[in-house]
């Protein structure tokens, strides 16, 4: 991360920083769990089918999951604030073709550009703010820049509803537009200091990352018809092995790899990157199919501010308990809290799923997703500090990437195989997967040494 080369004040240099930066991540965290409230509405309007729903989920979670690593880099080596303006300019870019779209392929394409500047933006405005921030006020605006993040993941479905209820789903986009271009603008009057390290590139481990991810995702996503077309999973995956061992072996040869894998030879952090796959898995399936599920006629019937508002319960406990659990586990202990967060997930989607064997489905159904959220809210909040905090500081920067990439990929495989459950057996089997996905995070915690 580059030294900030500023002069004066440092309050008067971190505060439009900050903000920018803060606002840029309001927007990321929206988009990511707005655009699940609007895609009902997209589905229709585009006449997308439901393959291509999946891919307007996963080709930003792809891209972005191929790309944090990079973004991490680039920030070194071309600077963090001139990293953040391009991050945020291509995902304003892709917002307005988006926005603009007259074909679900246009929206897939564009979705991939967002992720691709996700990548950058998050990646760049951590590091602008670290940079930027004097050492006593690192820890304070670091943590503000995390709460806007989260503050922005757990209102977009509520403000996705409501968009697309009153102004249509194109306007979810639009409003990234409008959020990012002063943001970007406020960097752009500081563009901070030059990075430090000469440009360098690990071309072929991107592109056999690359080829391993998109594989992989096209033969999980193959799997819902592999009675009909068995080739269409089996190539795909067999693909997907071959470039996962030439990964391994290339990337375990190079003096600068992209993936790192020597970073998992470190137990905890290693845990720490499954339960970010895990809880992403969790997430962003959840978010997906239950919009999905309640915005349909053959579901609960509701509109998508309706959706939104039934998902309520979730948002607050996200926003609440990430707030809340460096302090509880600072009182307990992060096992036993990451432990407990896991147990509330696998509870909450158990509560969920009974409330589809009762009568009063609202009046269990929304305890259980706010169950849920606590134990989501646990686990996303802390995981990456627990994993980050076993590292020499001359890894942060590579760990803090490995942990976003396993992190997005989580989301994109969730939804695959949420994508399969639901076509099979509805949003109660989808709940069921999750609650599998949560008990399968809890026996990970027990692997954790006690604090």
């Amino acid at each position: 991360m580059a030294v900030s080369e500023g002069k004066g004040d440092p309050k008067s240099d971190l505060r439009p920083v900050l903000f920018a930066c803060c606002l840029a991540m309001l927007a990321v965290g929206d988009n990511s769990t707005a655009i699940m409230a609007a895609l009902p509405e997209m589905r229709g309007d585009l006449k997308l089918g439901s393959s291509e729903v999946e891919w307007v989920v996963n080709a930003y979670l792809l891209t972005a999951a191929i790309f944090i690593v990079v973004g991490g880099d680039a920030a070194d080596q071309f600077g963090a604030r001139r990293s953040s303006i391009a991050g945020i300019a291509l995902f304003a870019l892709a917002s307005l073709l988006i926005a603009l779209a007259p074909a679900g392929f246009v929206v897939v394409g564009a979705r991939a550009l967002q992720g691709l500047g996700a990548a950058f933006a998050v990646a760049g405005t951590l590091a602008a703010v670290s940079e930027a921030a004097p050492n006593a006020r690192r820890p304070e605006a670091i943590g503000t820049w995390s709460g806007f993040l989260m503050l922005g993941f757990s209102i977009g479905p509520l403000i996705g509803g409501a968009i697309t209820h009153y102004a249509g789903w194109r306007f979810v986009f639009w409003l990234n537009v409008i959020a990012m271009v002063p943001a970007a603008l406020l960097l752009l009057r500081r563009p901070g200091s030059a990075g430090r390290r000469a440009a360098t590139m690990d071309w072929m481990g991107l592109g056999i990352l690359a080829v391993f991810m998109v594989t992989l995702i096209s033969g999980l996503q193959a799997l819902a018809h592999v009675r009909a077309n068995p080739l269409a999973a089996i190539i795909p995956l067999v693909l997907a092995v071959i470039a996962f061992a030439s990964l391994i072996r290339v990337e375990t040869r190079s003096t600068l790899p992209l993936v790192d894998f020597s970073l998992f030879a470190n137990r905890t952090f290693a845990i720490s990157a499954g339960l970010l796959f895990l809880v992403m898995f969790d997430i962003m399936t959840l978010l997906l199919y239950f919009n999905l599920f309640a915005q349909s006629a053959d579901g609960l019937g509701l509109s998508a501010v309706a959706a939104g508002l039934s998902l309520l319960p979730l948002s607050v406990a996200l926003f609440v308990f990430a707030r809340a659990a460096p302090s509880i586990g600072a009182r307990f202990g992060v096992r036993r809290m990451l432990t407990g967060g896991s147990l509330l997930l696998a509870l909450g989607c158990a509560i969920a799923w009974l409330s589809f064997h009762t009568g009063a489905r609202f009046a269990v159904l929304l305890p259980g997703l706010f169950i849920a959220g606590i134990g989501i809210a646990f686990i996303y909040a802390s995981a990456p500090r627990l994993g980050l905090a076993t590292l020499p500081q001359a890894q942060a920067g590579k760990g803090s990437g490995m942990l976003n990439s396993c992190s997005f990929l989580g989301g994109t495989v969730g939804v695959t195989f949420g994508g399969i459950v639901f076509a099979l057996s509805g949003f109660p089997g989808v709940l069921v997967l999750l609650g599998i996905s949560a008990l399968a995070s809890a026996v990970l915690c027990l692997r954790l040494k006690a604090d």
